[in-house]
């Protein structure tokens, strides 16, 4: 009797063993091979240990980008400046040696030379993000970077040069505003790439308080810099293409600029509700985030709080910064990654269909962690499995508070999250190697592929150093696929396009993206991980036109380049 009771206890437990989803093995580690490859510079950003204005605090994006064609990713790193001592004037430099941002071109062989001089980006200021685009359509990857002053779009000249357009471009010049978040969109289906800029807040450096001296300058009994709270907001911008090399300013007859009382910040833009139109999402600090619903007449209404993606899961206001998107749970929907500050949690959105999204960070695992702040972030699918994994960095934006609360670090780690299941997800940084585990005061991060070997590598921006190359050391046996996109009908690059992949019994959706993280550009090959299968037994694209094609038993384990109308035109081995 006793026997036969232990053994349907036995057995019961089994089941609930069974029934309850277990931990995968976790065969991904990262290496910081920054130095080794070449990415010496280090991108200057205020202080070291001590931030007066917030001007110095938010710190700048990066970019894995092929821009001269040669199906390698190359890589720049953004940089700010630094205050002379004591003053409120930028500090001065001997020629030649001032902080300036890094373009590095790719040697295949896992080194990268700079190219900044011959390249043409060598501006010297408070830098912000990058967004990439073929905004003329040429077949070659243009550039625009935001700064606090004078945004700047760079043309690239299809020799590996770059030249500065922005006036030619008839976009703003003269004065000075907050540049933030930047993204290349066809909004209205002419295919043509339009820009949005979005504005962080109204910043006049001589005026601002200095450190303490207002309500909204100590935090934890700290005093430190002032703001966002307290400091005027700004409205954000839509820049229509023209078709001849100029944009013209459609941010009020849009509806873009009639959002007013955010402090903008990453922008990214896709067709989060599925109804073949481009939206744009900004992240907001301190505010509730934007939701530009494209109406399909040229204009936008703002329906981030009925969407759900406005606040958090308990209706407050969020520090939102940095954005990721992806299909987390493998149901072909774009889900949100939304990550904030500290003493709290990011927001990962779920994506419902009919642009309807629920909050699901503490029950999918996420919210374990609320120490960090949080900035740039991804939903790479680091081990090829087929579900998509989650990585955000982190760093404090005020050094000064740790010498009195060690708790509250100035340098993080770069927190990833497996997926196990499809719904739940475990912190594995401290399993993930020394590239994830030592810290830093990050910012920007790109996620791509950039020694071709098959799985997906990061490029983080670091406050005050060099930048990190985290090489993904992953040692499974898993398969995948990489798809890069050609529009015709759409703009060359194809930003906004929805690709779905299924593989054995598995959906995946990925989108195109001109900006992504936290102020920061990702490679444009969508990587897909196809677990033991070796093709995916369908490849759907969503064109941003409205063209949908769909393509069958696709092999894995190479670049396949489709082309709007035309289908598969090239397959690539890594």
């Amino acid at each position: 009797m006793i026997l036969v009771r232990a053994a349907g206890v036995f057995a019961a437990a089994l089941a609930l063993l069974q029934s309850t989803p277990q931990p995968n093995v976790w065969s991904v580690r990262f290496v910081d091979v920054a130095d080794r490859a070449g990415l010496r510079a280090t991108s200057v950003y205020g202080g070291l240990d001590r931030k007066r204005f917030i001007i110095e605090t938010n710190g700048a994006g990066v970019a894995f980008v092929d821009y001269d064609n040669d199906g390698w990713i190359d890589a720049l790193v953004l940089s700010g400046v630094r205050l002379e001592s004591g003053t409120r004037e930028m500090a001065t430099y001997a020629p030649g040696t001032a902080p300036v941002s890094h373009l590095y071109r790719n040697n295949r062989d896992g080194t990268f030379t700079d190219v900044t001089e011959r390249s043409g980006l060598r501006l010297v200021g408070w830098a912000s993000s990058v967004c990439a685009g073929d905004y003329d359509n040429d077949g070659w990857i243009d550039l625009a970077v935001t700064y606090y002053g004078e945004n700047v779009l760079y043309r690239n000249r299809g020799d590996g040069t770059f030249e500065d357009v922005t006036r030619r471009a008839g976009l703003p010049t003269g004065g000075t505003r907050w540049g933030s978040g930047c993204t290349f969109l066809d909004y209205d289906r002419d295919g043509r790439a339009d820009l949005f800029v979005a504005n962080y807040l109204r910043f006049d450096l001589a005026a601002a308080p200095e450190v303490g001296k207002g309500p909204n300058c100590v935090w934890k009994g700290v005093p430190v810099n002032c703001g966002p709270r307290g400091l005027p907001t700004d409205t954000n911008q839509l820049f229509h293409n023209n078709g001849d090399g100029t944009f013209s300013d459609v941010s009020a007859r849009s509806g873009v600029s009639k959002v007013t009382g955010r402090y903008s910040m990453t922008a990214t833009a896709t067709d989060v509700d599925n109804d073949g139109w481009i939206d744009i999402y900004v992240a907001c600090d301190s505010t509730a985030s934007i939701l530009y619903h494209n109406n399909h007449d040229g204009t936008f209404t703002d329906t981030a709080v009925e969407s759900g993606v406005a606040y958090s899961e308990n209706g407050t206001q969020q520090a939102g910064m940095g954005l990721a998107i992806g299909d987390y749970n493998g149901d072909g929907l774009l889900d949100v990654l939304k990550t904030h500050f500290a003493d709290d949690v990011p927001a990962l959105y779920r994506n419902g269909g009919k642009g309807l999204f629920e909050d699901v960070a503490m029950a999918s695992g996420v919210g374990v962690l609320n120490r960090y702040v949080e900035w740039g972030a991804g939903m790479p699918d680091f081990d090829n499995d087929g579900r998509a994994d989650l990585m955000y960095v982190s760093g404090n934006v005020y050094p000064e508070v740790e010498a009195v609360l060690k708790q509250y670090p100035h340098r993080g780690p770069r927190v990833v999250f497996h997926n196990i299941d499809g719904t739940r997800f475990e912190d594995v940084t401290a399993r993930s190697g020394p590239g994830a585990t030592t810290p830093h005061s990050s910012r920007g991060a790109a996620f791509g592929d950039f020694d071709n070997d098959g799985d997906e590598d990061v490029l983080v921006f670091n406050m005050n150093e060099p930048p990190s190359l985290l090489r993904n050391d992953y040692a499974g046996g898993n398969h995948w696929i990489a798809v890069k996109l050609e529009g015709t009908k759409s703009d060359r690059a194809a930003l906004g396009a929805i690709v779905r992949v299924t593989a054995a019994g598995r959906v995946q959706a990925r989108a195109a993206l001109s900006q992504t993280s936290y102020y920061s550009h990702d490679d444009l090959r969508l990587h897909f991980g196809l677990g033991s299968a070796a093709a995916a037994d369908a490849i759907d694209v969503r064109w941003p036109s409205g063209r949908a094609e769909t393509f069958h038993d696709v092999r894995g384990g190479r670049v396949v380049t489709i082309k709007e109308g035309a289908g598969i035109i090239e397959r690539t081995n890594r």
